[in-house]
């Protein structure tokens, strides 16, 4: 067998409301709807399909590594330092939770942000080759 996974077309995160979460992350992140139901959103950004499923009370994304550290479960890229700070400026203007603009002694910078329901996202300044190639930034 020569095939291979390609890519990942789809995330779930798990959501209380439907209605208020897709609306959420169309009004603060600037996703574009494709499809809901009383159960799930269908929405389209960062060249991904994320569905918001409604799901039981207090449930998230999040997970706790070994040092009981909370962590998140995506990382969207952005292109550079300037864009990080941008985004990370926009997204408090939007009042959207956010963390500080973090050195993680890696390459780029990073900084967390959180949805309505507590699921944890990360992102970071540096665009992945391939993506930069494939897209030609």
């Amino acid at each position: 067998m020569n095939q291979k996974l390609l890519r990942i077309g789809t995330t779930y995160i798990p959501v209380a409301d439907v209605e208020q979460a897709s609306d959420w992350y169309i009004n603060k992140l600037g996703a574009e709807l494709s499809y809901k139901d009383n159960d799930k959103a269908i929405l389209n950004f960062a060249n991904q399909s994320i569905f918001l499923v409604k799901s039981l009370k207090d449930q998230s994304s999040n997970f706790y590594d070994i040092y009981g550290h909370e962590r998140f479960s995506i990382t969207f890229e952005v292109n550079g330092l300037t864009a990080l700070e941008a985004i990370h400026k926009d997204f408090k203007k939007k009042e959207i939770h956010v963390g500080e603009i973090e050195n993680r002694g890696h390459a780029g910078r990073n900084f967390v942000f959180y949805d309505l329901d507590g699921n944890k996202f990360d992102v970071w300044s540096e665009l992945s080759p391939t993506f930069k190639e494939k897209y030609q930034i």
